[in-house]
């Protein structure tokens, strides 16, 4: 009797997890999948090639966690080795940058920008530089490093693709789910307590 109810407990949280995950899925798809289309297919919600178009990698929430360009500038976590807050913008993303960020502008710098409200540069080199740190440090971020860096060069062709790449870092950088690996930590603990019982009868 108590291993039934073990069963359907842990069937309903599978179900639970399996089905957060397919809604975020069908969300992505309905606000991102459009987008990429119309822009030609270059770059579909946000990953080259459309590699990542089916599943982004995060899921969609309102909490603004410690992956924002505001948190990275706070000085409130040390930044990775591989990307120093004094590096220059242009030496990280590479020279193509230099053109409209100039040679001095370093990351630290590109974080602290409040003046991105209707320049989609500036606010494209802001998120760019947060998700640039968010790939090196946050497991399971939706971009890697070397996606973000090719990306945000793609996009200086443009303001319209600077503005809609400045949209997908942001929301990558605002919606990344810093508690997925505890979820499945706390997963892994119930699946044991459940082999523990089930070893006993």
């Amino acid at each position: 009797m108590g291993s039934m109810v073990l069963l359907r407990s842990l069937a309903c949280v599978l179900i639970l997890l399996c089905s957060s995950l397919g809604a975020a899925n069908g969300m992505y798809r309905r606000a991102g999948g459009a987008e990429g289309e119309e822009a030609g297919g270059r770059v579909a919600g946000g990953a080259r090639g459309g590699v990542r178009s089916a599943w982004p990698g995060y899921l969609y929430t309102r909490a603004v966690g410690r992956c924002t360009p505001q948190f990275w500038s706070s000085g409130a976590e040390q930044w990775p080795n591989i990307v120093p807050q004094e590096a220059a913008v242009s030496k990280v993303f590479g020279s193509r940058s230099m053109d409209k960020y100039g040679p001095r502008l370093t990351l630290l710098e590109a974080t602290m920008r409040t003046d991105d409200v209707g320049s989609p540069f500036v606010k494209l080199v802001k998120h760019g530089s947060a998700a640039l740190i968010n790939a090196y440090t946050r497991t399971g971020f939706p971009f890697d490093s070397w996606e973000v860096k090719a990306l945000l060069l793609e996009a200086l062709v443009s303001e319209d693709a600077a503005a809609a790449q400045a949209e997908r870092f942001q929301q990558a950088n605002e919606s990344y789910l810093e508690n997925v690996e505890w979820v499945l930590k706390m997963l892994n603990k119930y699946l044991e307590n459940v082999e523990w019982v089930f070893g006993k009868y």
